[in-house]
């Protein structure tokens, strides 16, 4: 991992007593009016060999008609995903980074009585480009793959 994460992210380690398993993370916004925590909710983060797993806990204002985790919700936890992934797996970044293309094939429904985990690995990292690809989760049910694009910005000191 990185030397850190950008210091507006609350990375803190869970307690096993907590989450159930170890090695768990929050990754949170510190502002907590902003889309990730405020729309998303809690997330978790940790790392599993050479992927990165992202983690919510959907609730009712996550699911649609259908009573499945609405699309928007699985899209948001994996753009979110792609910055866990550059500092959790990748060199990081000190500097703000943004998506340039996400691509996702959603596969099956999500269950909002389930955690879901988006689970990514880098593909190749450059100075400024992140190249990732991973697989939307819940135990061993699929709800979508993807991949995307990061570029990250330069310091605007």
């Amino acid at each position: 991992m990185s030397d850190s994460p950008p210091s507006f992210i609350d990375y803190r380690a869970l307690p096993e007593s907590e989450t159930g398993e170890p090695g768990w993370h929050s990754w949170n916004l510190e502002d907590t009016t902003r889309y990730n925590t405020a729309v998303l909710g809690p997330m978790w983060v940790r790392r599993e060999d050479e992927q990165c797993r992202l983690r919510m806990f959907p609730q009712r204002h996550h699911t649609n008609l259908g009573d499945n985790i609405h699309g928007a919700t699985t899209l948001g936890l994996i753009d979110i995903a792609l910055f866990a992934t550059m500092h959790v797996l990748g060199s990081g970044h000190d500097g703000f980074a943004v998506t340039v293309e996400l691509s996702t094939q959603f596969v099956g429904a999500g269950d909002p009585q389930r955690p879901l985990d988006a689970v990514s690995e880098i593909v190749r990292e450059t100075g400024s480009m992140l190249f990732v690809r991973g697989t939307a989760l819940q135990d061993d049910d699929v709800v979508a793959s993807y991949s995307g694009i990061v570029r990250k910005l330069k310091s605007q000191a």
